[in-house]
């Protein structure tokens, strides 16, 4: 594969990672639009409206200049207090992993916070969130795409320091590929 102009290629993983990270915001907090970053060229692209009627409890996005298992960037969920809008990049902190599979395939979620919000900024792991906010969080995740016939499975949380080789074994399966 070819580096091009894609935020996934231009933007670093962060300014400390795996500790700090950087995410590209895709789908901000409360919409069933599904955008996602272009991979051939800048900017955001608008992949589909959900077929549910749900929408995003949380921020949703990926971490630039990581590979995963699904081969595209590394997916986070950012929770912070307020909605963004596609194509922000902010500063966010791992504190847990969603584990996932969806059609099959591995397809883990980081938790991040938001470091430029005070009210989630200070959280160390995913416990520290309220539960019912996780449980809306799986919730969402194993039935959003149920009325276009896709499985989702919702396997749990593991903490922080999993987050963390989770995204420190993304940017070297990145560096491997692309540099």
């Amino acid at each position: 594969m070819e580096k091009n102009g894609s935020y996934w290629h231009q933007v670093p993983a962060g300014p400390n990672p795996p500790d700090e990270v950087y995410v590209v915001v895709e789908i901000p907090k409360g919409t069933r639009n599904k955008y996602e970053m272009g991979k051939e060229f800048p900017g955001i692209k608008l992949d589909r409206i959900l077929y549910s009627s749900y929408v995003y409890p949380m921020e949703y996005g990926a971490i630039p200049q990581t590979y995963y298992t699904d081969k595209d960037p590394i997916d986070a969920l950012v929770f912070m207090s307020q909605p963004t809008f596609p194509g922000v990049i902010l500063r966010a902190k791992p504190i847990g992993v969603l584990k996932m599979v969806d059609s099959g395939d591995i397809d883990n979620k980081m938790v991040c916070v938001c470091l430029d919000d005070p009210v989630y900024k200070d959280l160390k792991s995913y416990t520290e969130i309220p539960e019912h906010i996780l449980k809306e969080t799986e919730n969402f995740f194993a039935t959003y795409k149920a009325l276009q016939n896709k499985k989702t499975e919702v396997n749990g949380w593991e903490g922080p320091e999993f987050a963390k080789k989770e995204i420190k074994d993304a940017i070297e399966a990145y560096k491997k590929l692309f540099e």
